[in-house]
């Protein structure tokens, strides 16, 4: 299993244009195969920031995922990414 997690910081005037352009990108994701969940969505405390979070089964299907994405032109300037991916190497309720 596969999470991709981290940020991006754009223009806070632009951050719900960049947020609401990924929408379609979103629900394809989740349906696509292998996808366990995708979100992209407005940091609720940074103006500036975007969210992003991806729970993939394997990185296989990352793989495949990423030619179909076709990520939006959304014309909003990216200044700063910090996204990573972390292979889990084990799941637990955490309550």
């Amino acid at each position: 299993m596969w999470i991709i997690a981290g940020y991006i910081t754009v223009d806070e005037d632009e951050r719900d244009r960049y947020v609401q352009a990924h929408r379609d990108l979103v629900v394809r994701a989740r349906k696509a195969p292998g996808c366990l969940d995708v979100a992209i969505t407005a940091d609720p405390v940074d103006p500036r920031r975007v969210d992003n979070f991806e729970l993939w089964d394997s990185w296989d299907s990352v793989e495949a995922w990423r030619p179909q994405a076709h990520a939006p032109e959304t014309g909003v300037t990216v200044n700063d990414v910090d996204v990573t991916a972390y292979e889990v190497a084990g799941t637990r309720p955490p309550f």
